[in-house]
């Protein structure tokens, strides 16, 4: 009966563990979209991808969640440019657009 319990258990903590996921997730696709809109380029595929996760601490020295994203977007309609979206738990630490300069 011990062993059903912790399967149960784990099973709970691994379904808690992707919706918190799916939150971030549609957090990160957020901040992504406002960067994008305030620089006057273009969001591709509207979505971002998970391209890290690890325990980090905060400014509390508490154990969070890092995570970050990586997404796609346009300056001319016609290229694409990498952008990431960090978090720690659920807040947004930062976004970055790649800026593609010649000479």
């Amino acid at each position: 009966m011990t062993s059903e319990w912790l399967v149960v258990g784990g099973l709970l903590a691994l379904g808690g563990l992707w919706w918190d996921g799916l939150q971030k997730r549609e957090l990160a696709i957020q901040a992504a979209r406002q960067v994008c809109q305030r620089a006057g380029v273009q969001l591709l595929d509207e979505t971002v991808s998970l391209a890290r996760l690890r325990l980090r601490r905060d400014d509390r020295q508490q154990l969070r969640l890092y995570r970050e994203y990586a997404f796609e977007y346009s300056d001319t309609g016609d290229n694409r440019l990498p952008g990431r979206v960090y978090l720690l738990g659920g807040e947004v630490l930062d976004v970055n657009l790649v800026v593609m300069r010649l000479g």
